[in-house]
């Protein structure tokens, strides 16, 4: 892929099919982290009203995803499941084996049905971003089949400046979908309540929401990089937990009530949503 300075050629074009949420997303966080600009970047929609502030950035906005992919090396899928046939089979003949790389982060879909959909020998990889990527902190998790090593690399590459990857087995893709992609709102409604909380004992809803933000992103900090390791929750928790204290009293609590239950419980039920969501729309 090119820089995002110099002169712009047609095979550095990045054409994001489906500008949605997670579509319009990925298209911020690659010029965001000034690795590609605007200009390299086409975002479609069948509707491409609610894309205007795009447009006005200088991303390039159509409703021709045929028209989209030419010229593009690389082609991301955001579509809905249900509308991922009807996509691929519009797309499909139009696709240059050898030339593009398809990404796929359709929900619950695997790597053989799009292949099967397509009819075309181009590599096929599944990624799993998650709306932090506009920002530049997505978990973007990354499968690819047999012998698509050289298609995993742009993958990664791509993604990688948007925050970090993980290359995972393709039969992990749905628990990443609920675990990182669904987690980020798990994750918000955390930070809500506490806020929340804060609120109860004192405090302003802005300073509680910040306060709150600010020590979810302080403790996220203290996993991925103390010590230049990541290290388990519990032994950043006991340097802050003495007996009799206030923090593990706070704790307990919060078990008594079922935190740590509720957790698992809502992204194991996302889980099992996912991995209905493409069987049950076909």
């Amino acid at each position: 892929m090119a820089a995002a300075t110099g002169k712009q050629k047609p095979t550095d074009r990045i054409a994001i099919i489906g500008g949605g949420n997670i579509g319009s997303a990925i298209a911020r966080g690659l010029v965001g982290s000034g690795r590609y600009h605007p200009g390299q970047i086409i975002i479609t929609r069948r509707q491409v009203e609610p894309l205007a502030s795009l447009a006005a950035q200088g991303f390039q906005v159509q409703a021709d995803n045929r028209a989209a992919i030419r010229g593009a090396a690389i082609v991301i899928i955001a579509v809905l499941p249900q509308q991922l046939v009807e996509v691929l089979h519009e797309i499909g003949p139009l696709l240059r084996p050898g030339e593009q790389v398809l990404i796929s982060i359709v929900s619950g879909v695997k790597i053989e049905e799009i292949i099967r959909q397509i009819g075309q020998a181009v590599p096929v990889i599944r990624a799993m971003p998650n709306t932090a990527i506009e920002l530049g902190e997505s978990m973007t998790c990354l499968a690819h089949p047999p012998g698509a090593q050289d298609a995993l690399a742009v993958a990664v590459a791509l993604f990688g400046v948007a925050g970090k990857t993980l290359v995972i087995a393709e039969e992990l893709m749905t628990a990443a979908t609920a675990l990182c992609a669904c987690g980020i709102a798990f994750f918000l409604r955390a930070i809500r309540a506490a806020s929340q909380g804060g609120i109860e004992i004192g405090f302003h809803p802005e300073q509680a929401l910040l306060m709150a933000a600010q020590t979810a992103r302080g403790a996220a900090t203290l996993v991925l990089t103390t010590a230049g390791d990541h290290h388990h929750p519990e032994a950043e928790i006991d340097k802050v937990t003495s007996p009799q204290g206030a923090t593990i009293s706070g704790l307990n609590q919060m078990e008594h009530e079922g935190f740590s239950s509720a957790m698992i419980k809502g992204i194991t039920t996302s889980a099992d949503m996912v991995a209905r969501l493409y069987a049950g729309e076909k």
